[in-house]
């Protein structure tokens, strides 16, 4: 691991804002950052205070007025560049995801494939931000419409997916002409400083201007002055719902645009037509990938009451068999949470799950002894719920999974919409007629719906997001390019006369 800080030049003591090539001293508090894989330090990151965040902000502002002039298939040229250094970086920047996050290596690895794939998106979009031409009702007149740059992107990311999420924005602000301030989670700020250490070679080498991509660590008040800043036009914000609602009434507020990706309780029902032995694949990975962290982990399994018992007894069988320990080994299925106060959160919802009448066919628990010495490592754990039970109805980060029986597609349907969050959702099932009755107007009620597949897993090129609590933001794929520019009406009049719309005389 060593070697891989001295890559991207992380020393014990680093500063945590930059404009892009340039860091400056940033005098805020600092944040210790050590990794839930072993417990061991791995550095220090010194914060922004207000004066390093309004800085940070005056060079964005500049760079935006040179940036937005580039001709969008130059910009994708950059972001290109882009592409093949994290490619070149692959290997090292998805073991510092790991270490410093604990996912599993694989998926640390997968987090900047993410990234990859999508500047392979924004390359071609680079080339396809198209507008509409519209006849005109008036003689000699053309209508059209086209998009423009809004201007500064503020990127408020979560420690689950510590570069992907960034970089699902980035890149699609960058060939839309914005610039972008990123605000990484304090949890994992060494992998953000890592990611802007590469951009700021790939934009150095191509004469990018100081400021279009920036770095601003800090807490939970960075976060509130980029939300009630009006320089910044655009908040993109993943994290809980709690903290989707205060950045949107900030940004609101001042009449700003939110793109809001929050919490999710994702439920995959099990039919009686189900290929059961597909469906515990992805039911498992669902449920303790990135060790039950990710937005789209599966939290609920609604199952056929003429299934339940069999898939049951396959869930009970498999969960015997993972392999919890060090994610930087490939042998392990589980890593650890991300920190102390996520196991004690764990450990508050098995209570409150008991307590509420819940029954645990695997039991959960605190991994001790060699190879847990961080006391970040848990045991996933299964339990046979109520969908009404208020710790059900509730996102929680961790591996818990909770079952649910079902007697009718309608019954489940309506316990998969029964959450307030509405992310992802899936049906396993060969039956034609039930997977067309999940994915009508009249099923799911998510921003995901899968059939044959989990609920975790998602993919660049398809839009991103949710509905309800979850905040109906949506970034990666489709027109999610949309949400960063800013759409402009014209008419033009290439006649001898000025008529008025709608037949209005106005004679002098």
């Amino acid at each position: 691991m060593e070697t891989i800080l001295q890559r991207f030049d992380i020393r014990e003591n680093n500063s945590g804002v930059s404009t892009g090539a340039q860091w400056l001293k940033a005098t805020g508090a600092a944040l210790a950052v050590d990794s839930p894989v072993d417990g061991k330090h791995i550095a220090n990151v010194t914060t922004a205070d207000r004066a390093n965040y309004d800085a940070v902000v005056s060079q964005a502002e500049k760079a935006f007025q040179e940036w937005r002039q580039w001709p969008a298939p130059r910009r994708g040229e950059v972001v290109r560049q882009m592409g093949q250094a994290l490619r070149d970086n692959k290997e090292a920047l998805g073991r510092l995801v790991s270490y410093e996050m604990g996912k599993s290596l694989q998926e640390g690895y997968g987090e900047v494939q993410e990234m990859i794939d999508i500047c392979d998106f924004a390359v071609g979009l680079s080339r396809q931000l198209h507008g509409l031409t519209m006849h005109s009702e008036r003689p000699g007149h053309r209508m059209y419409e086209q998009w423009h740059p809004l201007g500064i992107v503020g990127i408020i990311s979560a420690f689950n997916f510590p570069v992907a999420v960034w970089s699902w924005n980035s890149m699609l602000a960058w060939v839309c002409g914005d610039v972008c301030i990123w605000k990484p989670s304090e949890k994992t700020p060494l992998t953000a400083i890592a990611c802007q250490r590469i951009t700021a070679q790939v934009f150095a080498a191509n004469g990018v201007p100081e400021g279009v991509s920036c770095l601003v660590a800090g807490e939970r008040n960075v976060g509130e002055w980029m939300a009630n800043d009006a320089r910044v036009p655009l908040v993109s914000a993943t994290g809980s719902t709690r903290m989707g609602k205060s950045v949107g009434a900030a940004v609101g507020a001042r009449l700003g645009r939110a793109l809001l990706e929050l919490g999710g309780n994702n439920a995959i029902i099990i039919s009686k037509d189900a290929d059961l032995d597909m469906s515990l694949i992805g039911c498992v990975f669902g449920a303790v990938g990135t060790a039950g962290q990710r937005c789209t982990s599966t939290r609920r399994l609604i199952i056929h009451d003429s299934v339940y018992d069999a898939f049951r007894d396959k869930l009970v069988k498999a969960y015997a068999q993972l392999r919890i320990g060090d994610p930087l080994d490939e042998n392990n299925h589980v890593g650890p949470l991300i920190d102390k106060a996520a196991v004690s959160q764990y450990l508050q919802s098995i209570e409150q799950c008991k307590a509420q009448g819940g029954r645990f066919i695997v039991e959960g628990g605190v991994l001790e002894g060699k190879g847990y010495e961080s006391g970040c490592y848990v045991k996933p754990a299964i339990a046979e719920v109520e969908n009404s039970f208020p710790i059900v109805q509730h996102e929680t980060f961790a591996p818990i999974l909770y079952l649910i029986r079902y007697k009718s597609m309608e019954e489940a349907i309506a316990l998969q919409n029964g959450v307030p969050q509405g992310l992802s959702s899936a049906i396993m099932t060969l039956n034609l007629r039930e997977a067309e009755q999940f994915l009508s107007a009249g099923g799911s009620d998510c921003g995901i719906a899968n059939v044959n597949i989990g609920t975790s897993g998602a993919e660049i090129g398809g839009a991103f997001g949710g509905e309800k609590e979850t905040g109906g933001g949506r970034e990666s794929g489709s027109d999610a390019w949309r949400a960063y520019m800013r759409r402009q009406t014209n008419t033009i009049n290439f006649s001898t006369k000025l008529p008025l719309a709608q037949g209005i005389k106005f004679d002098l």
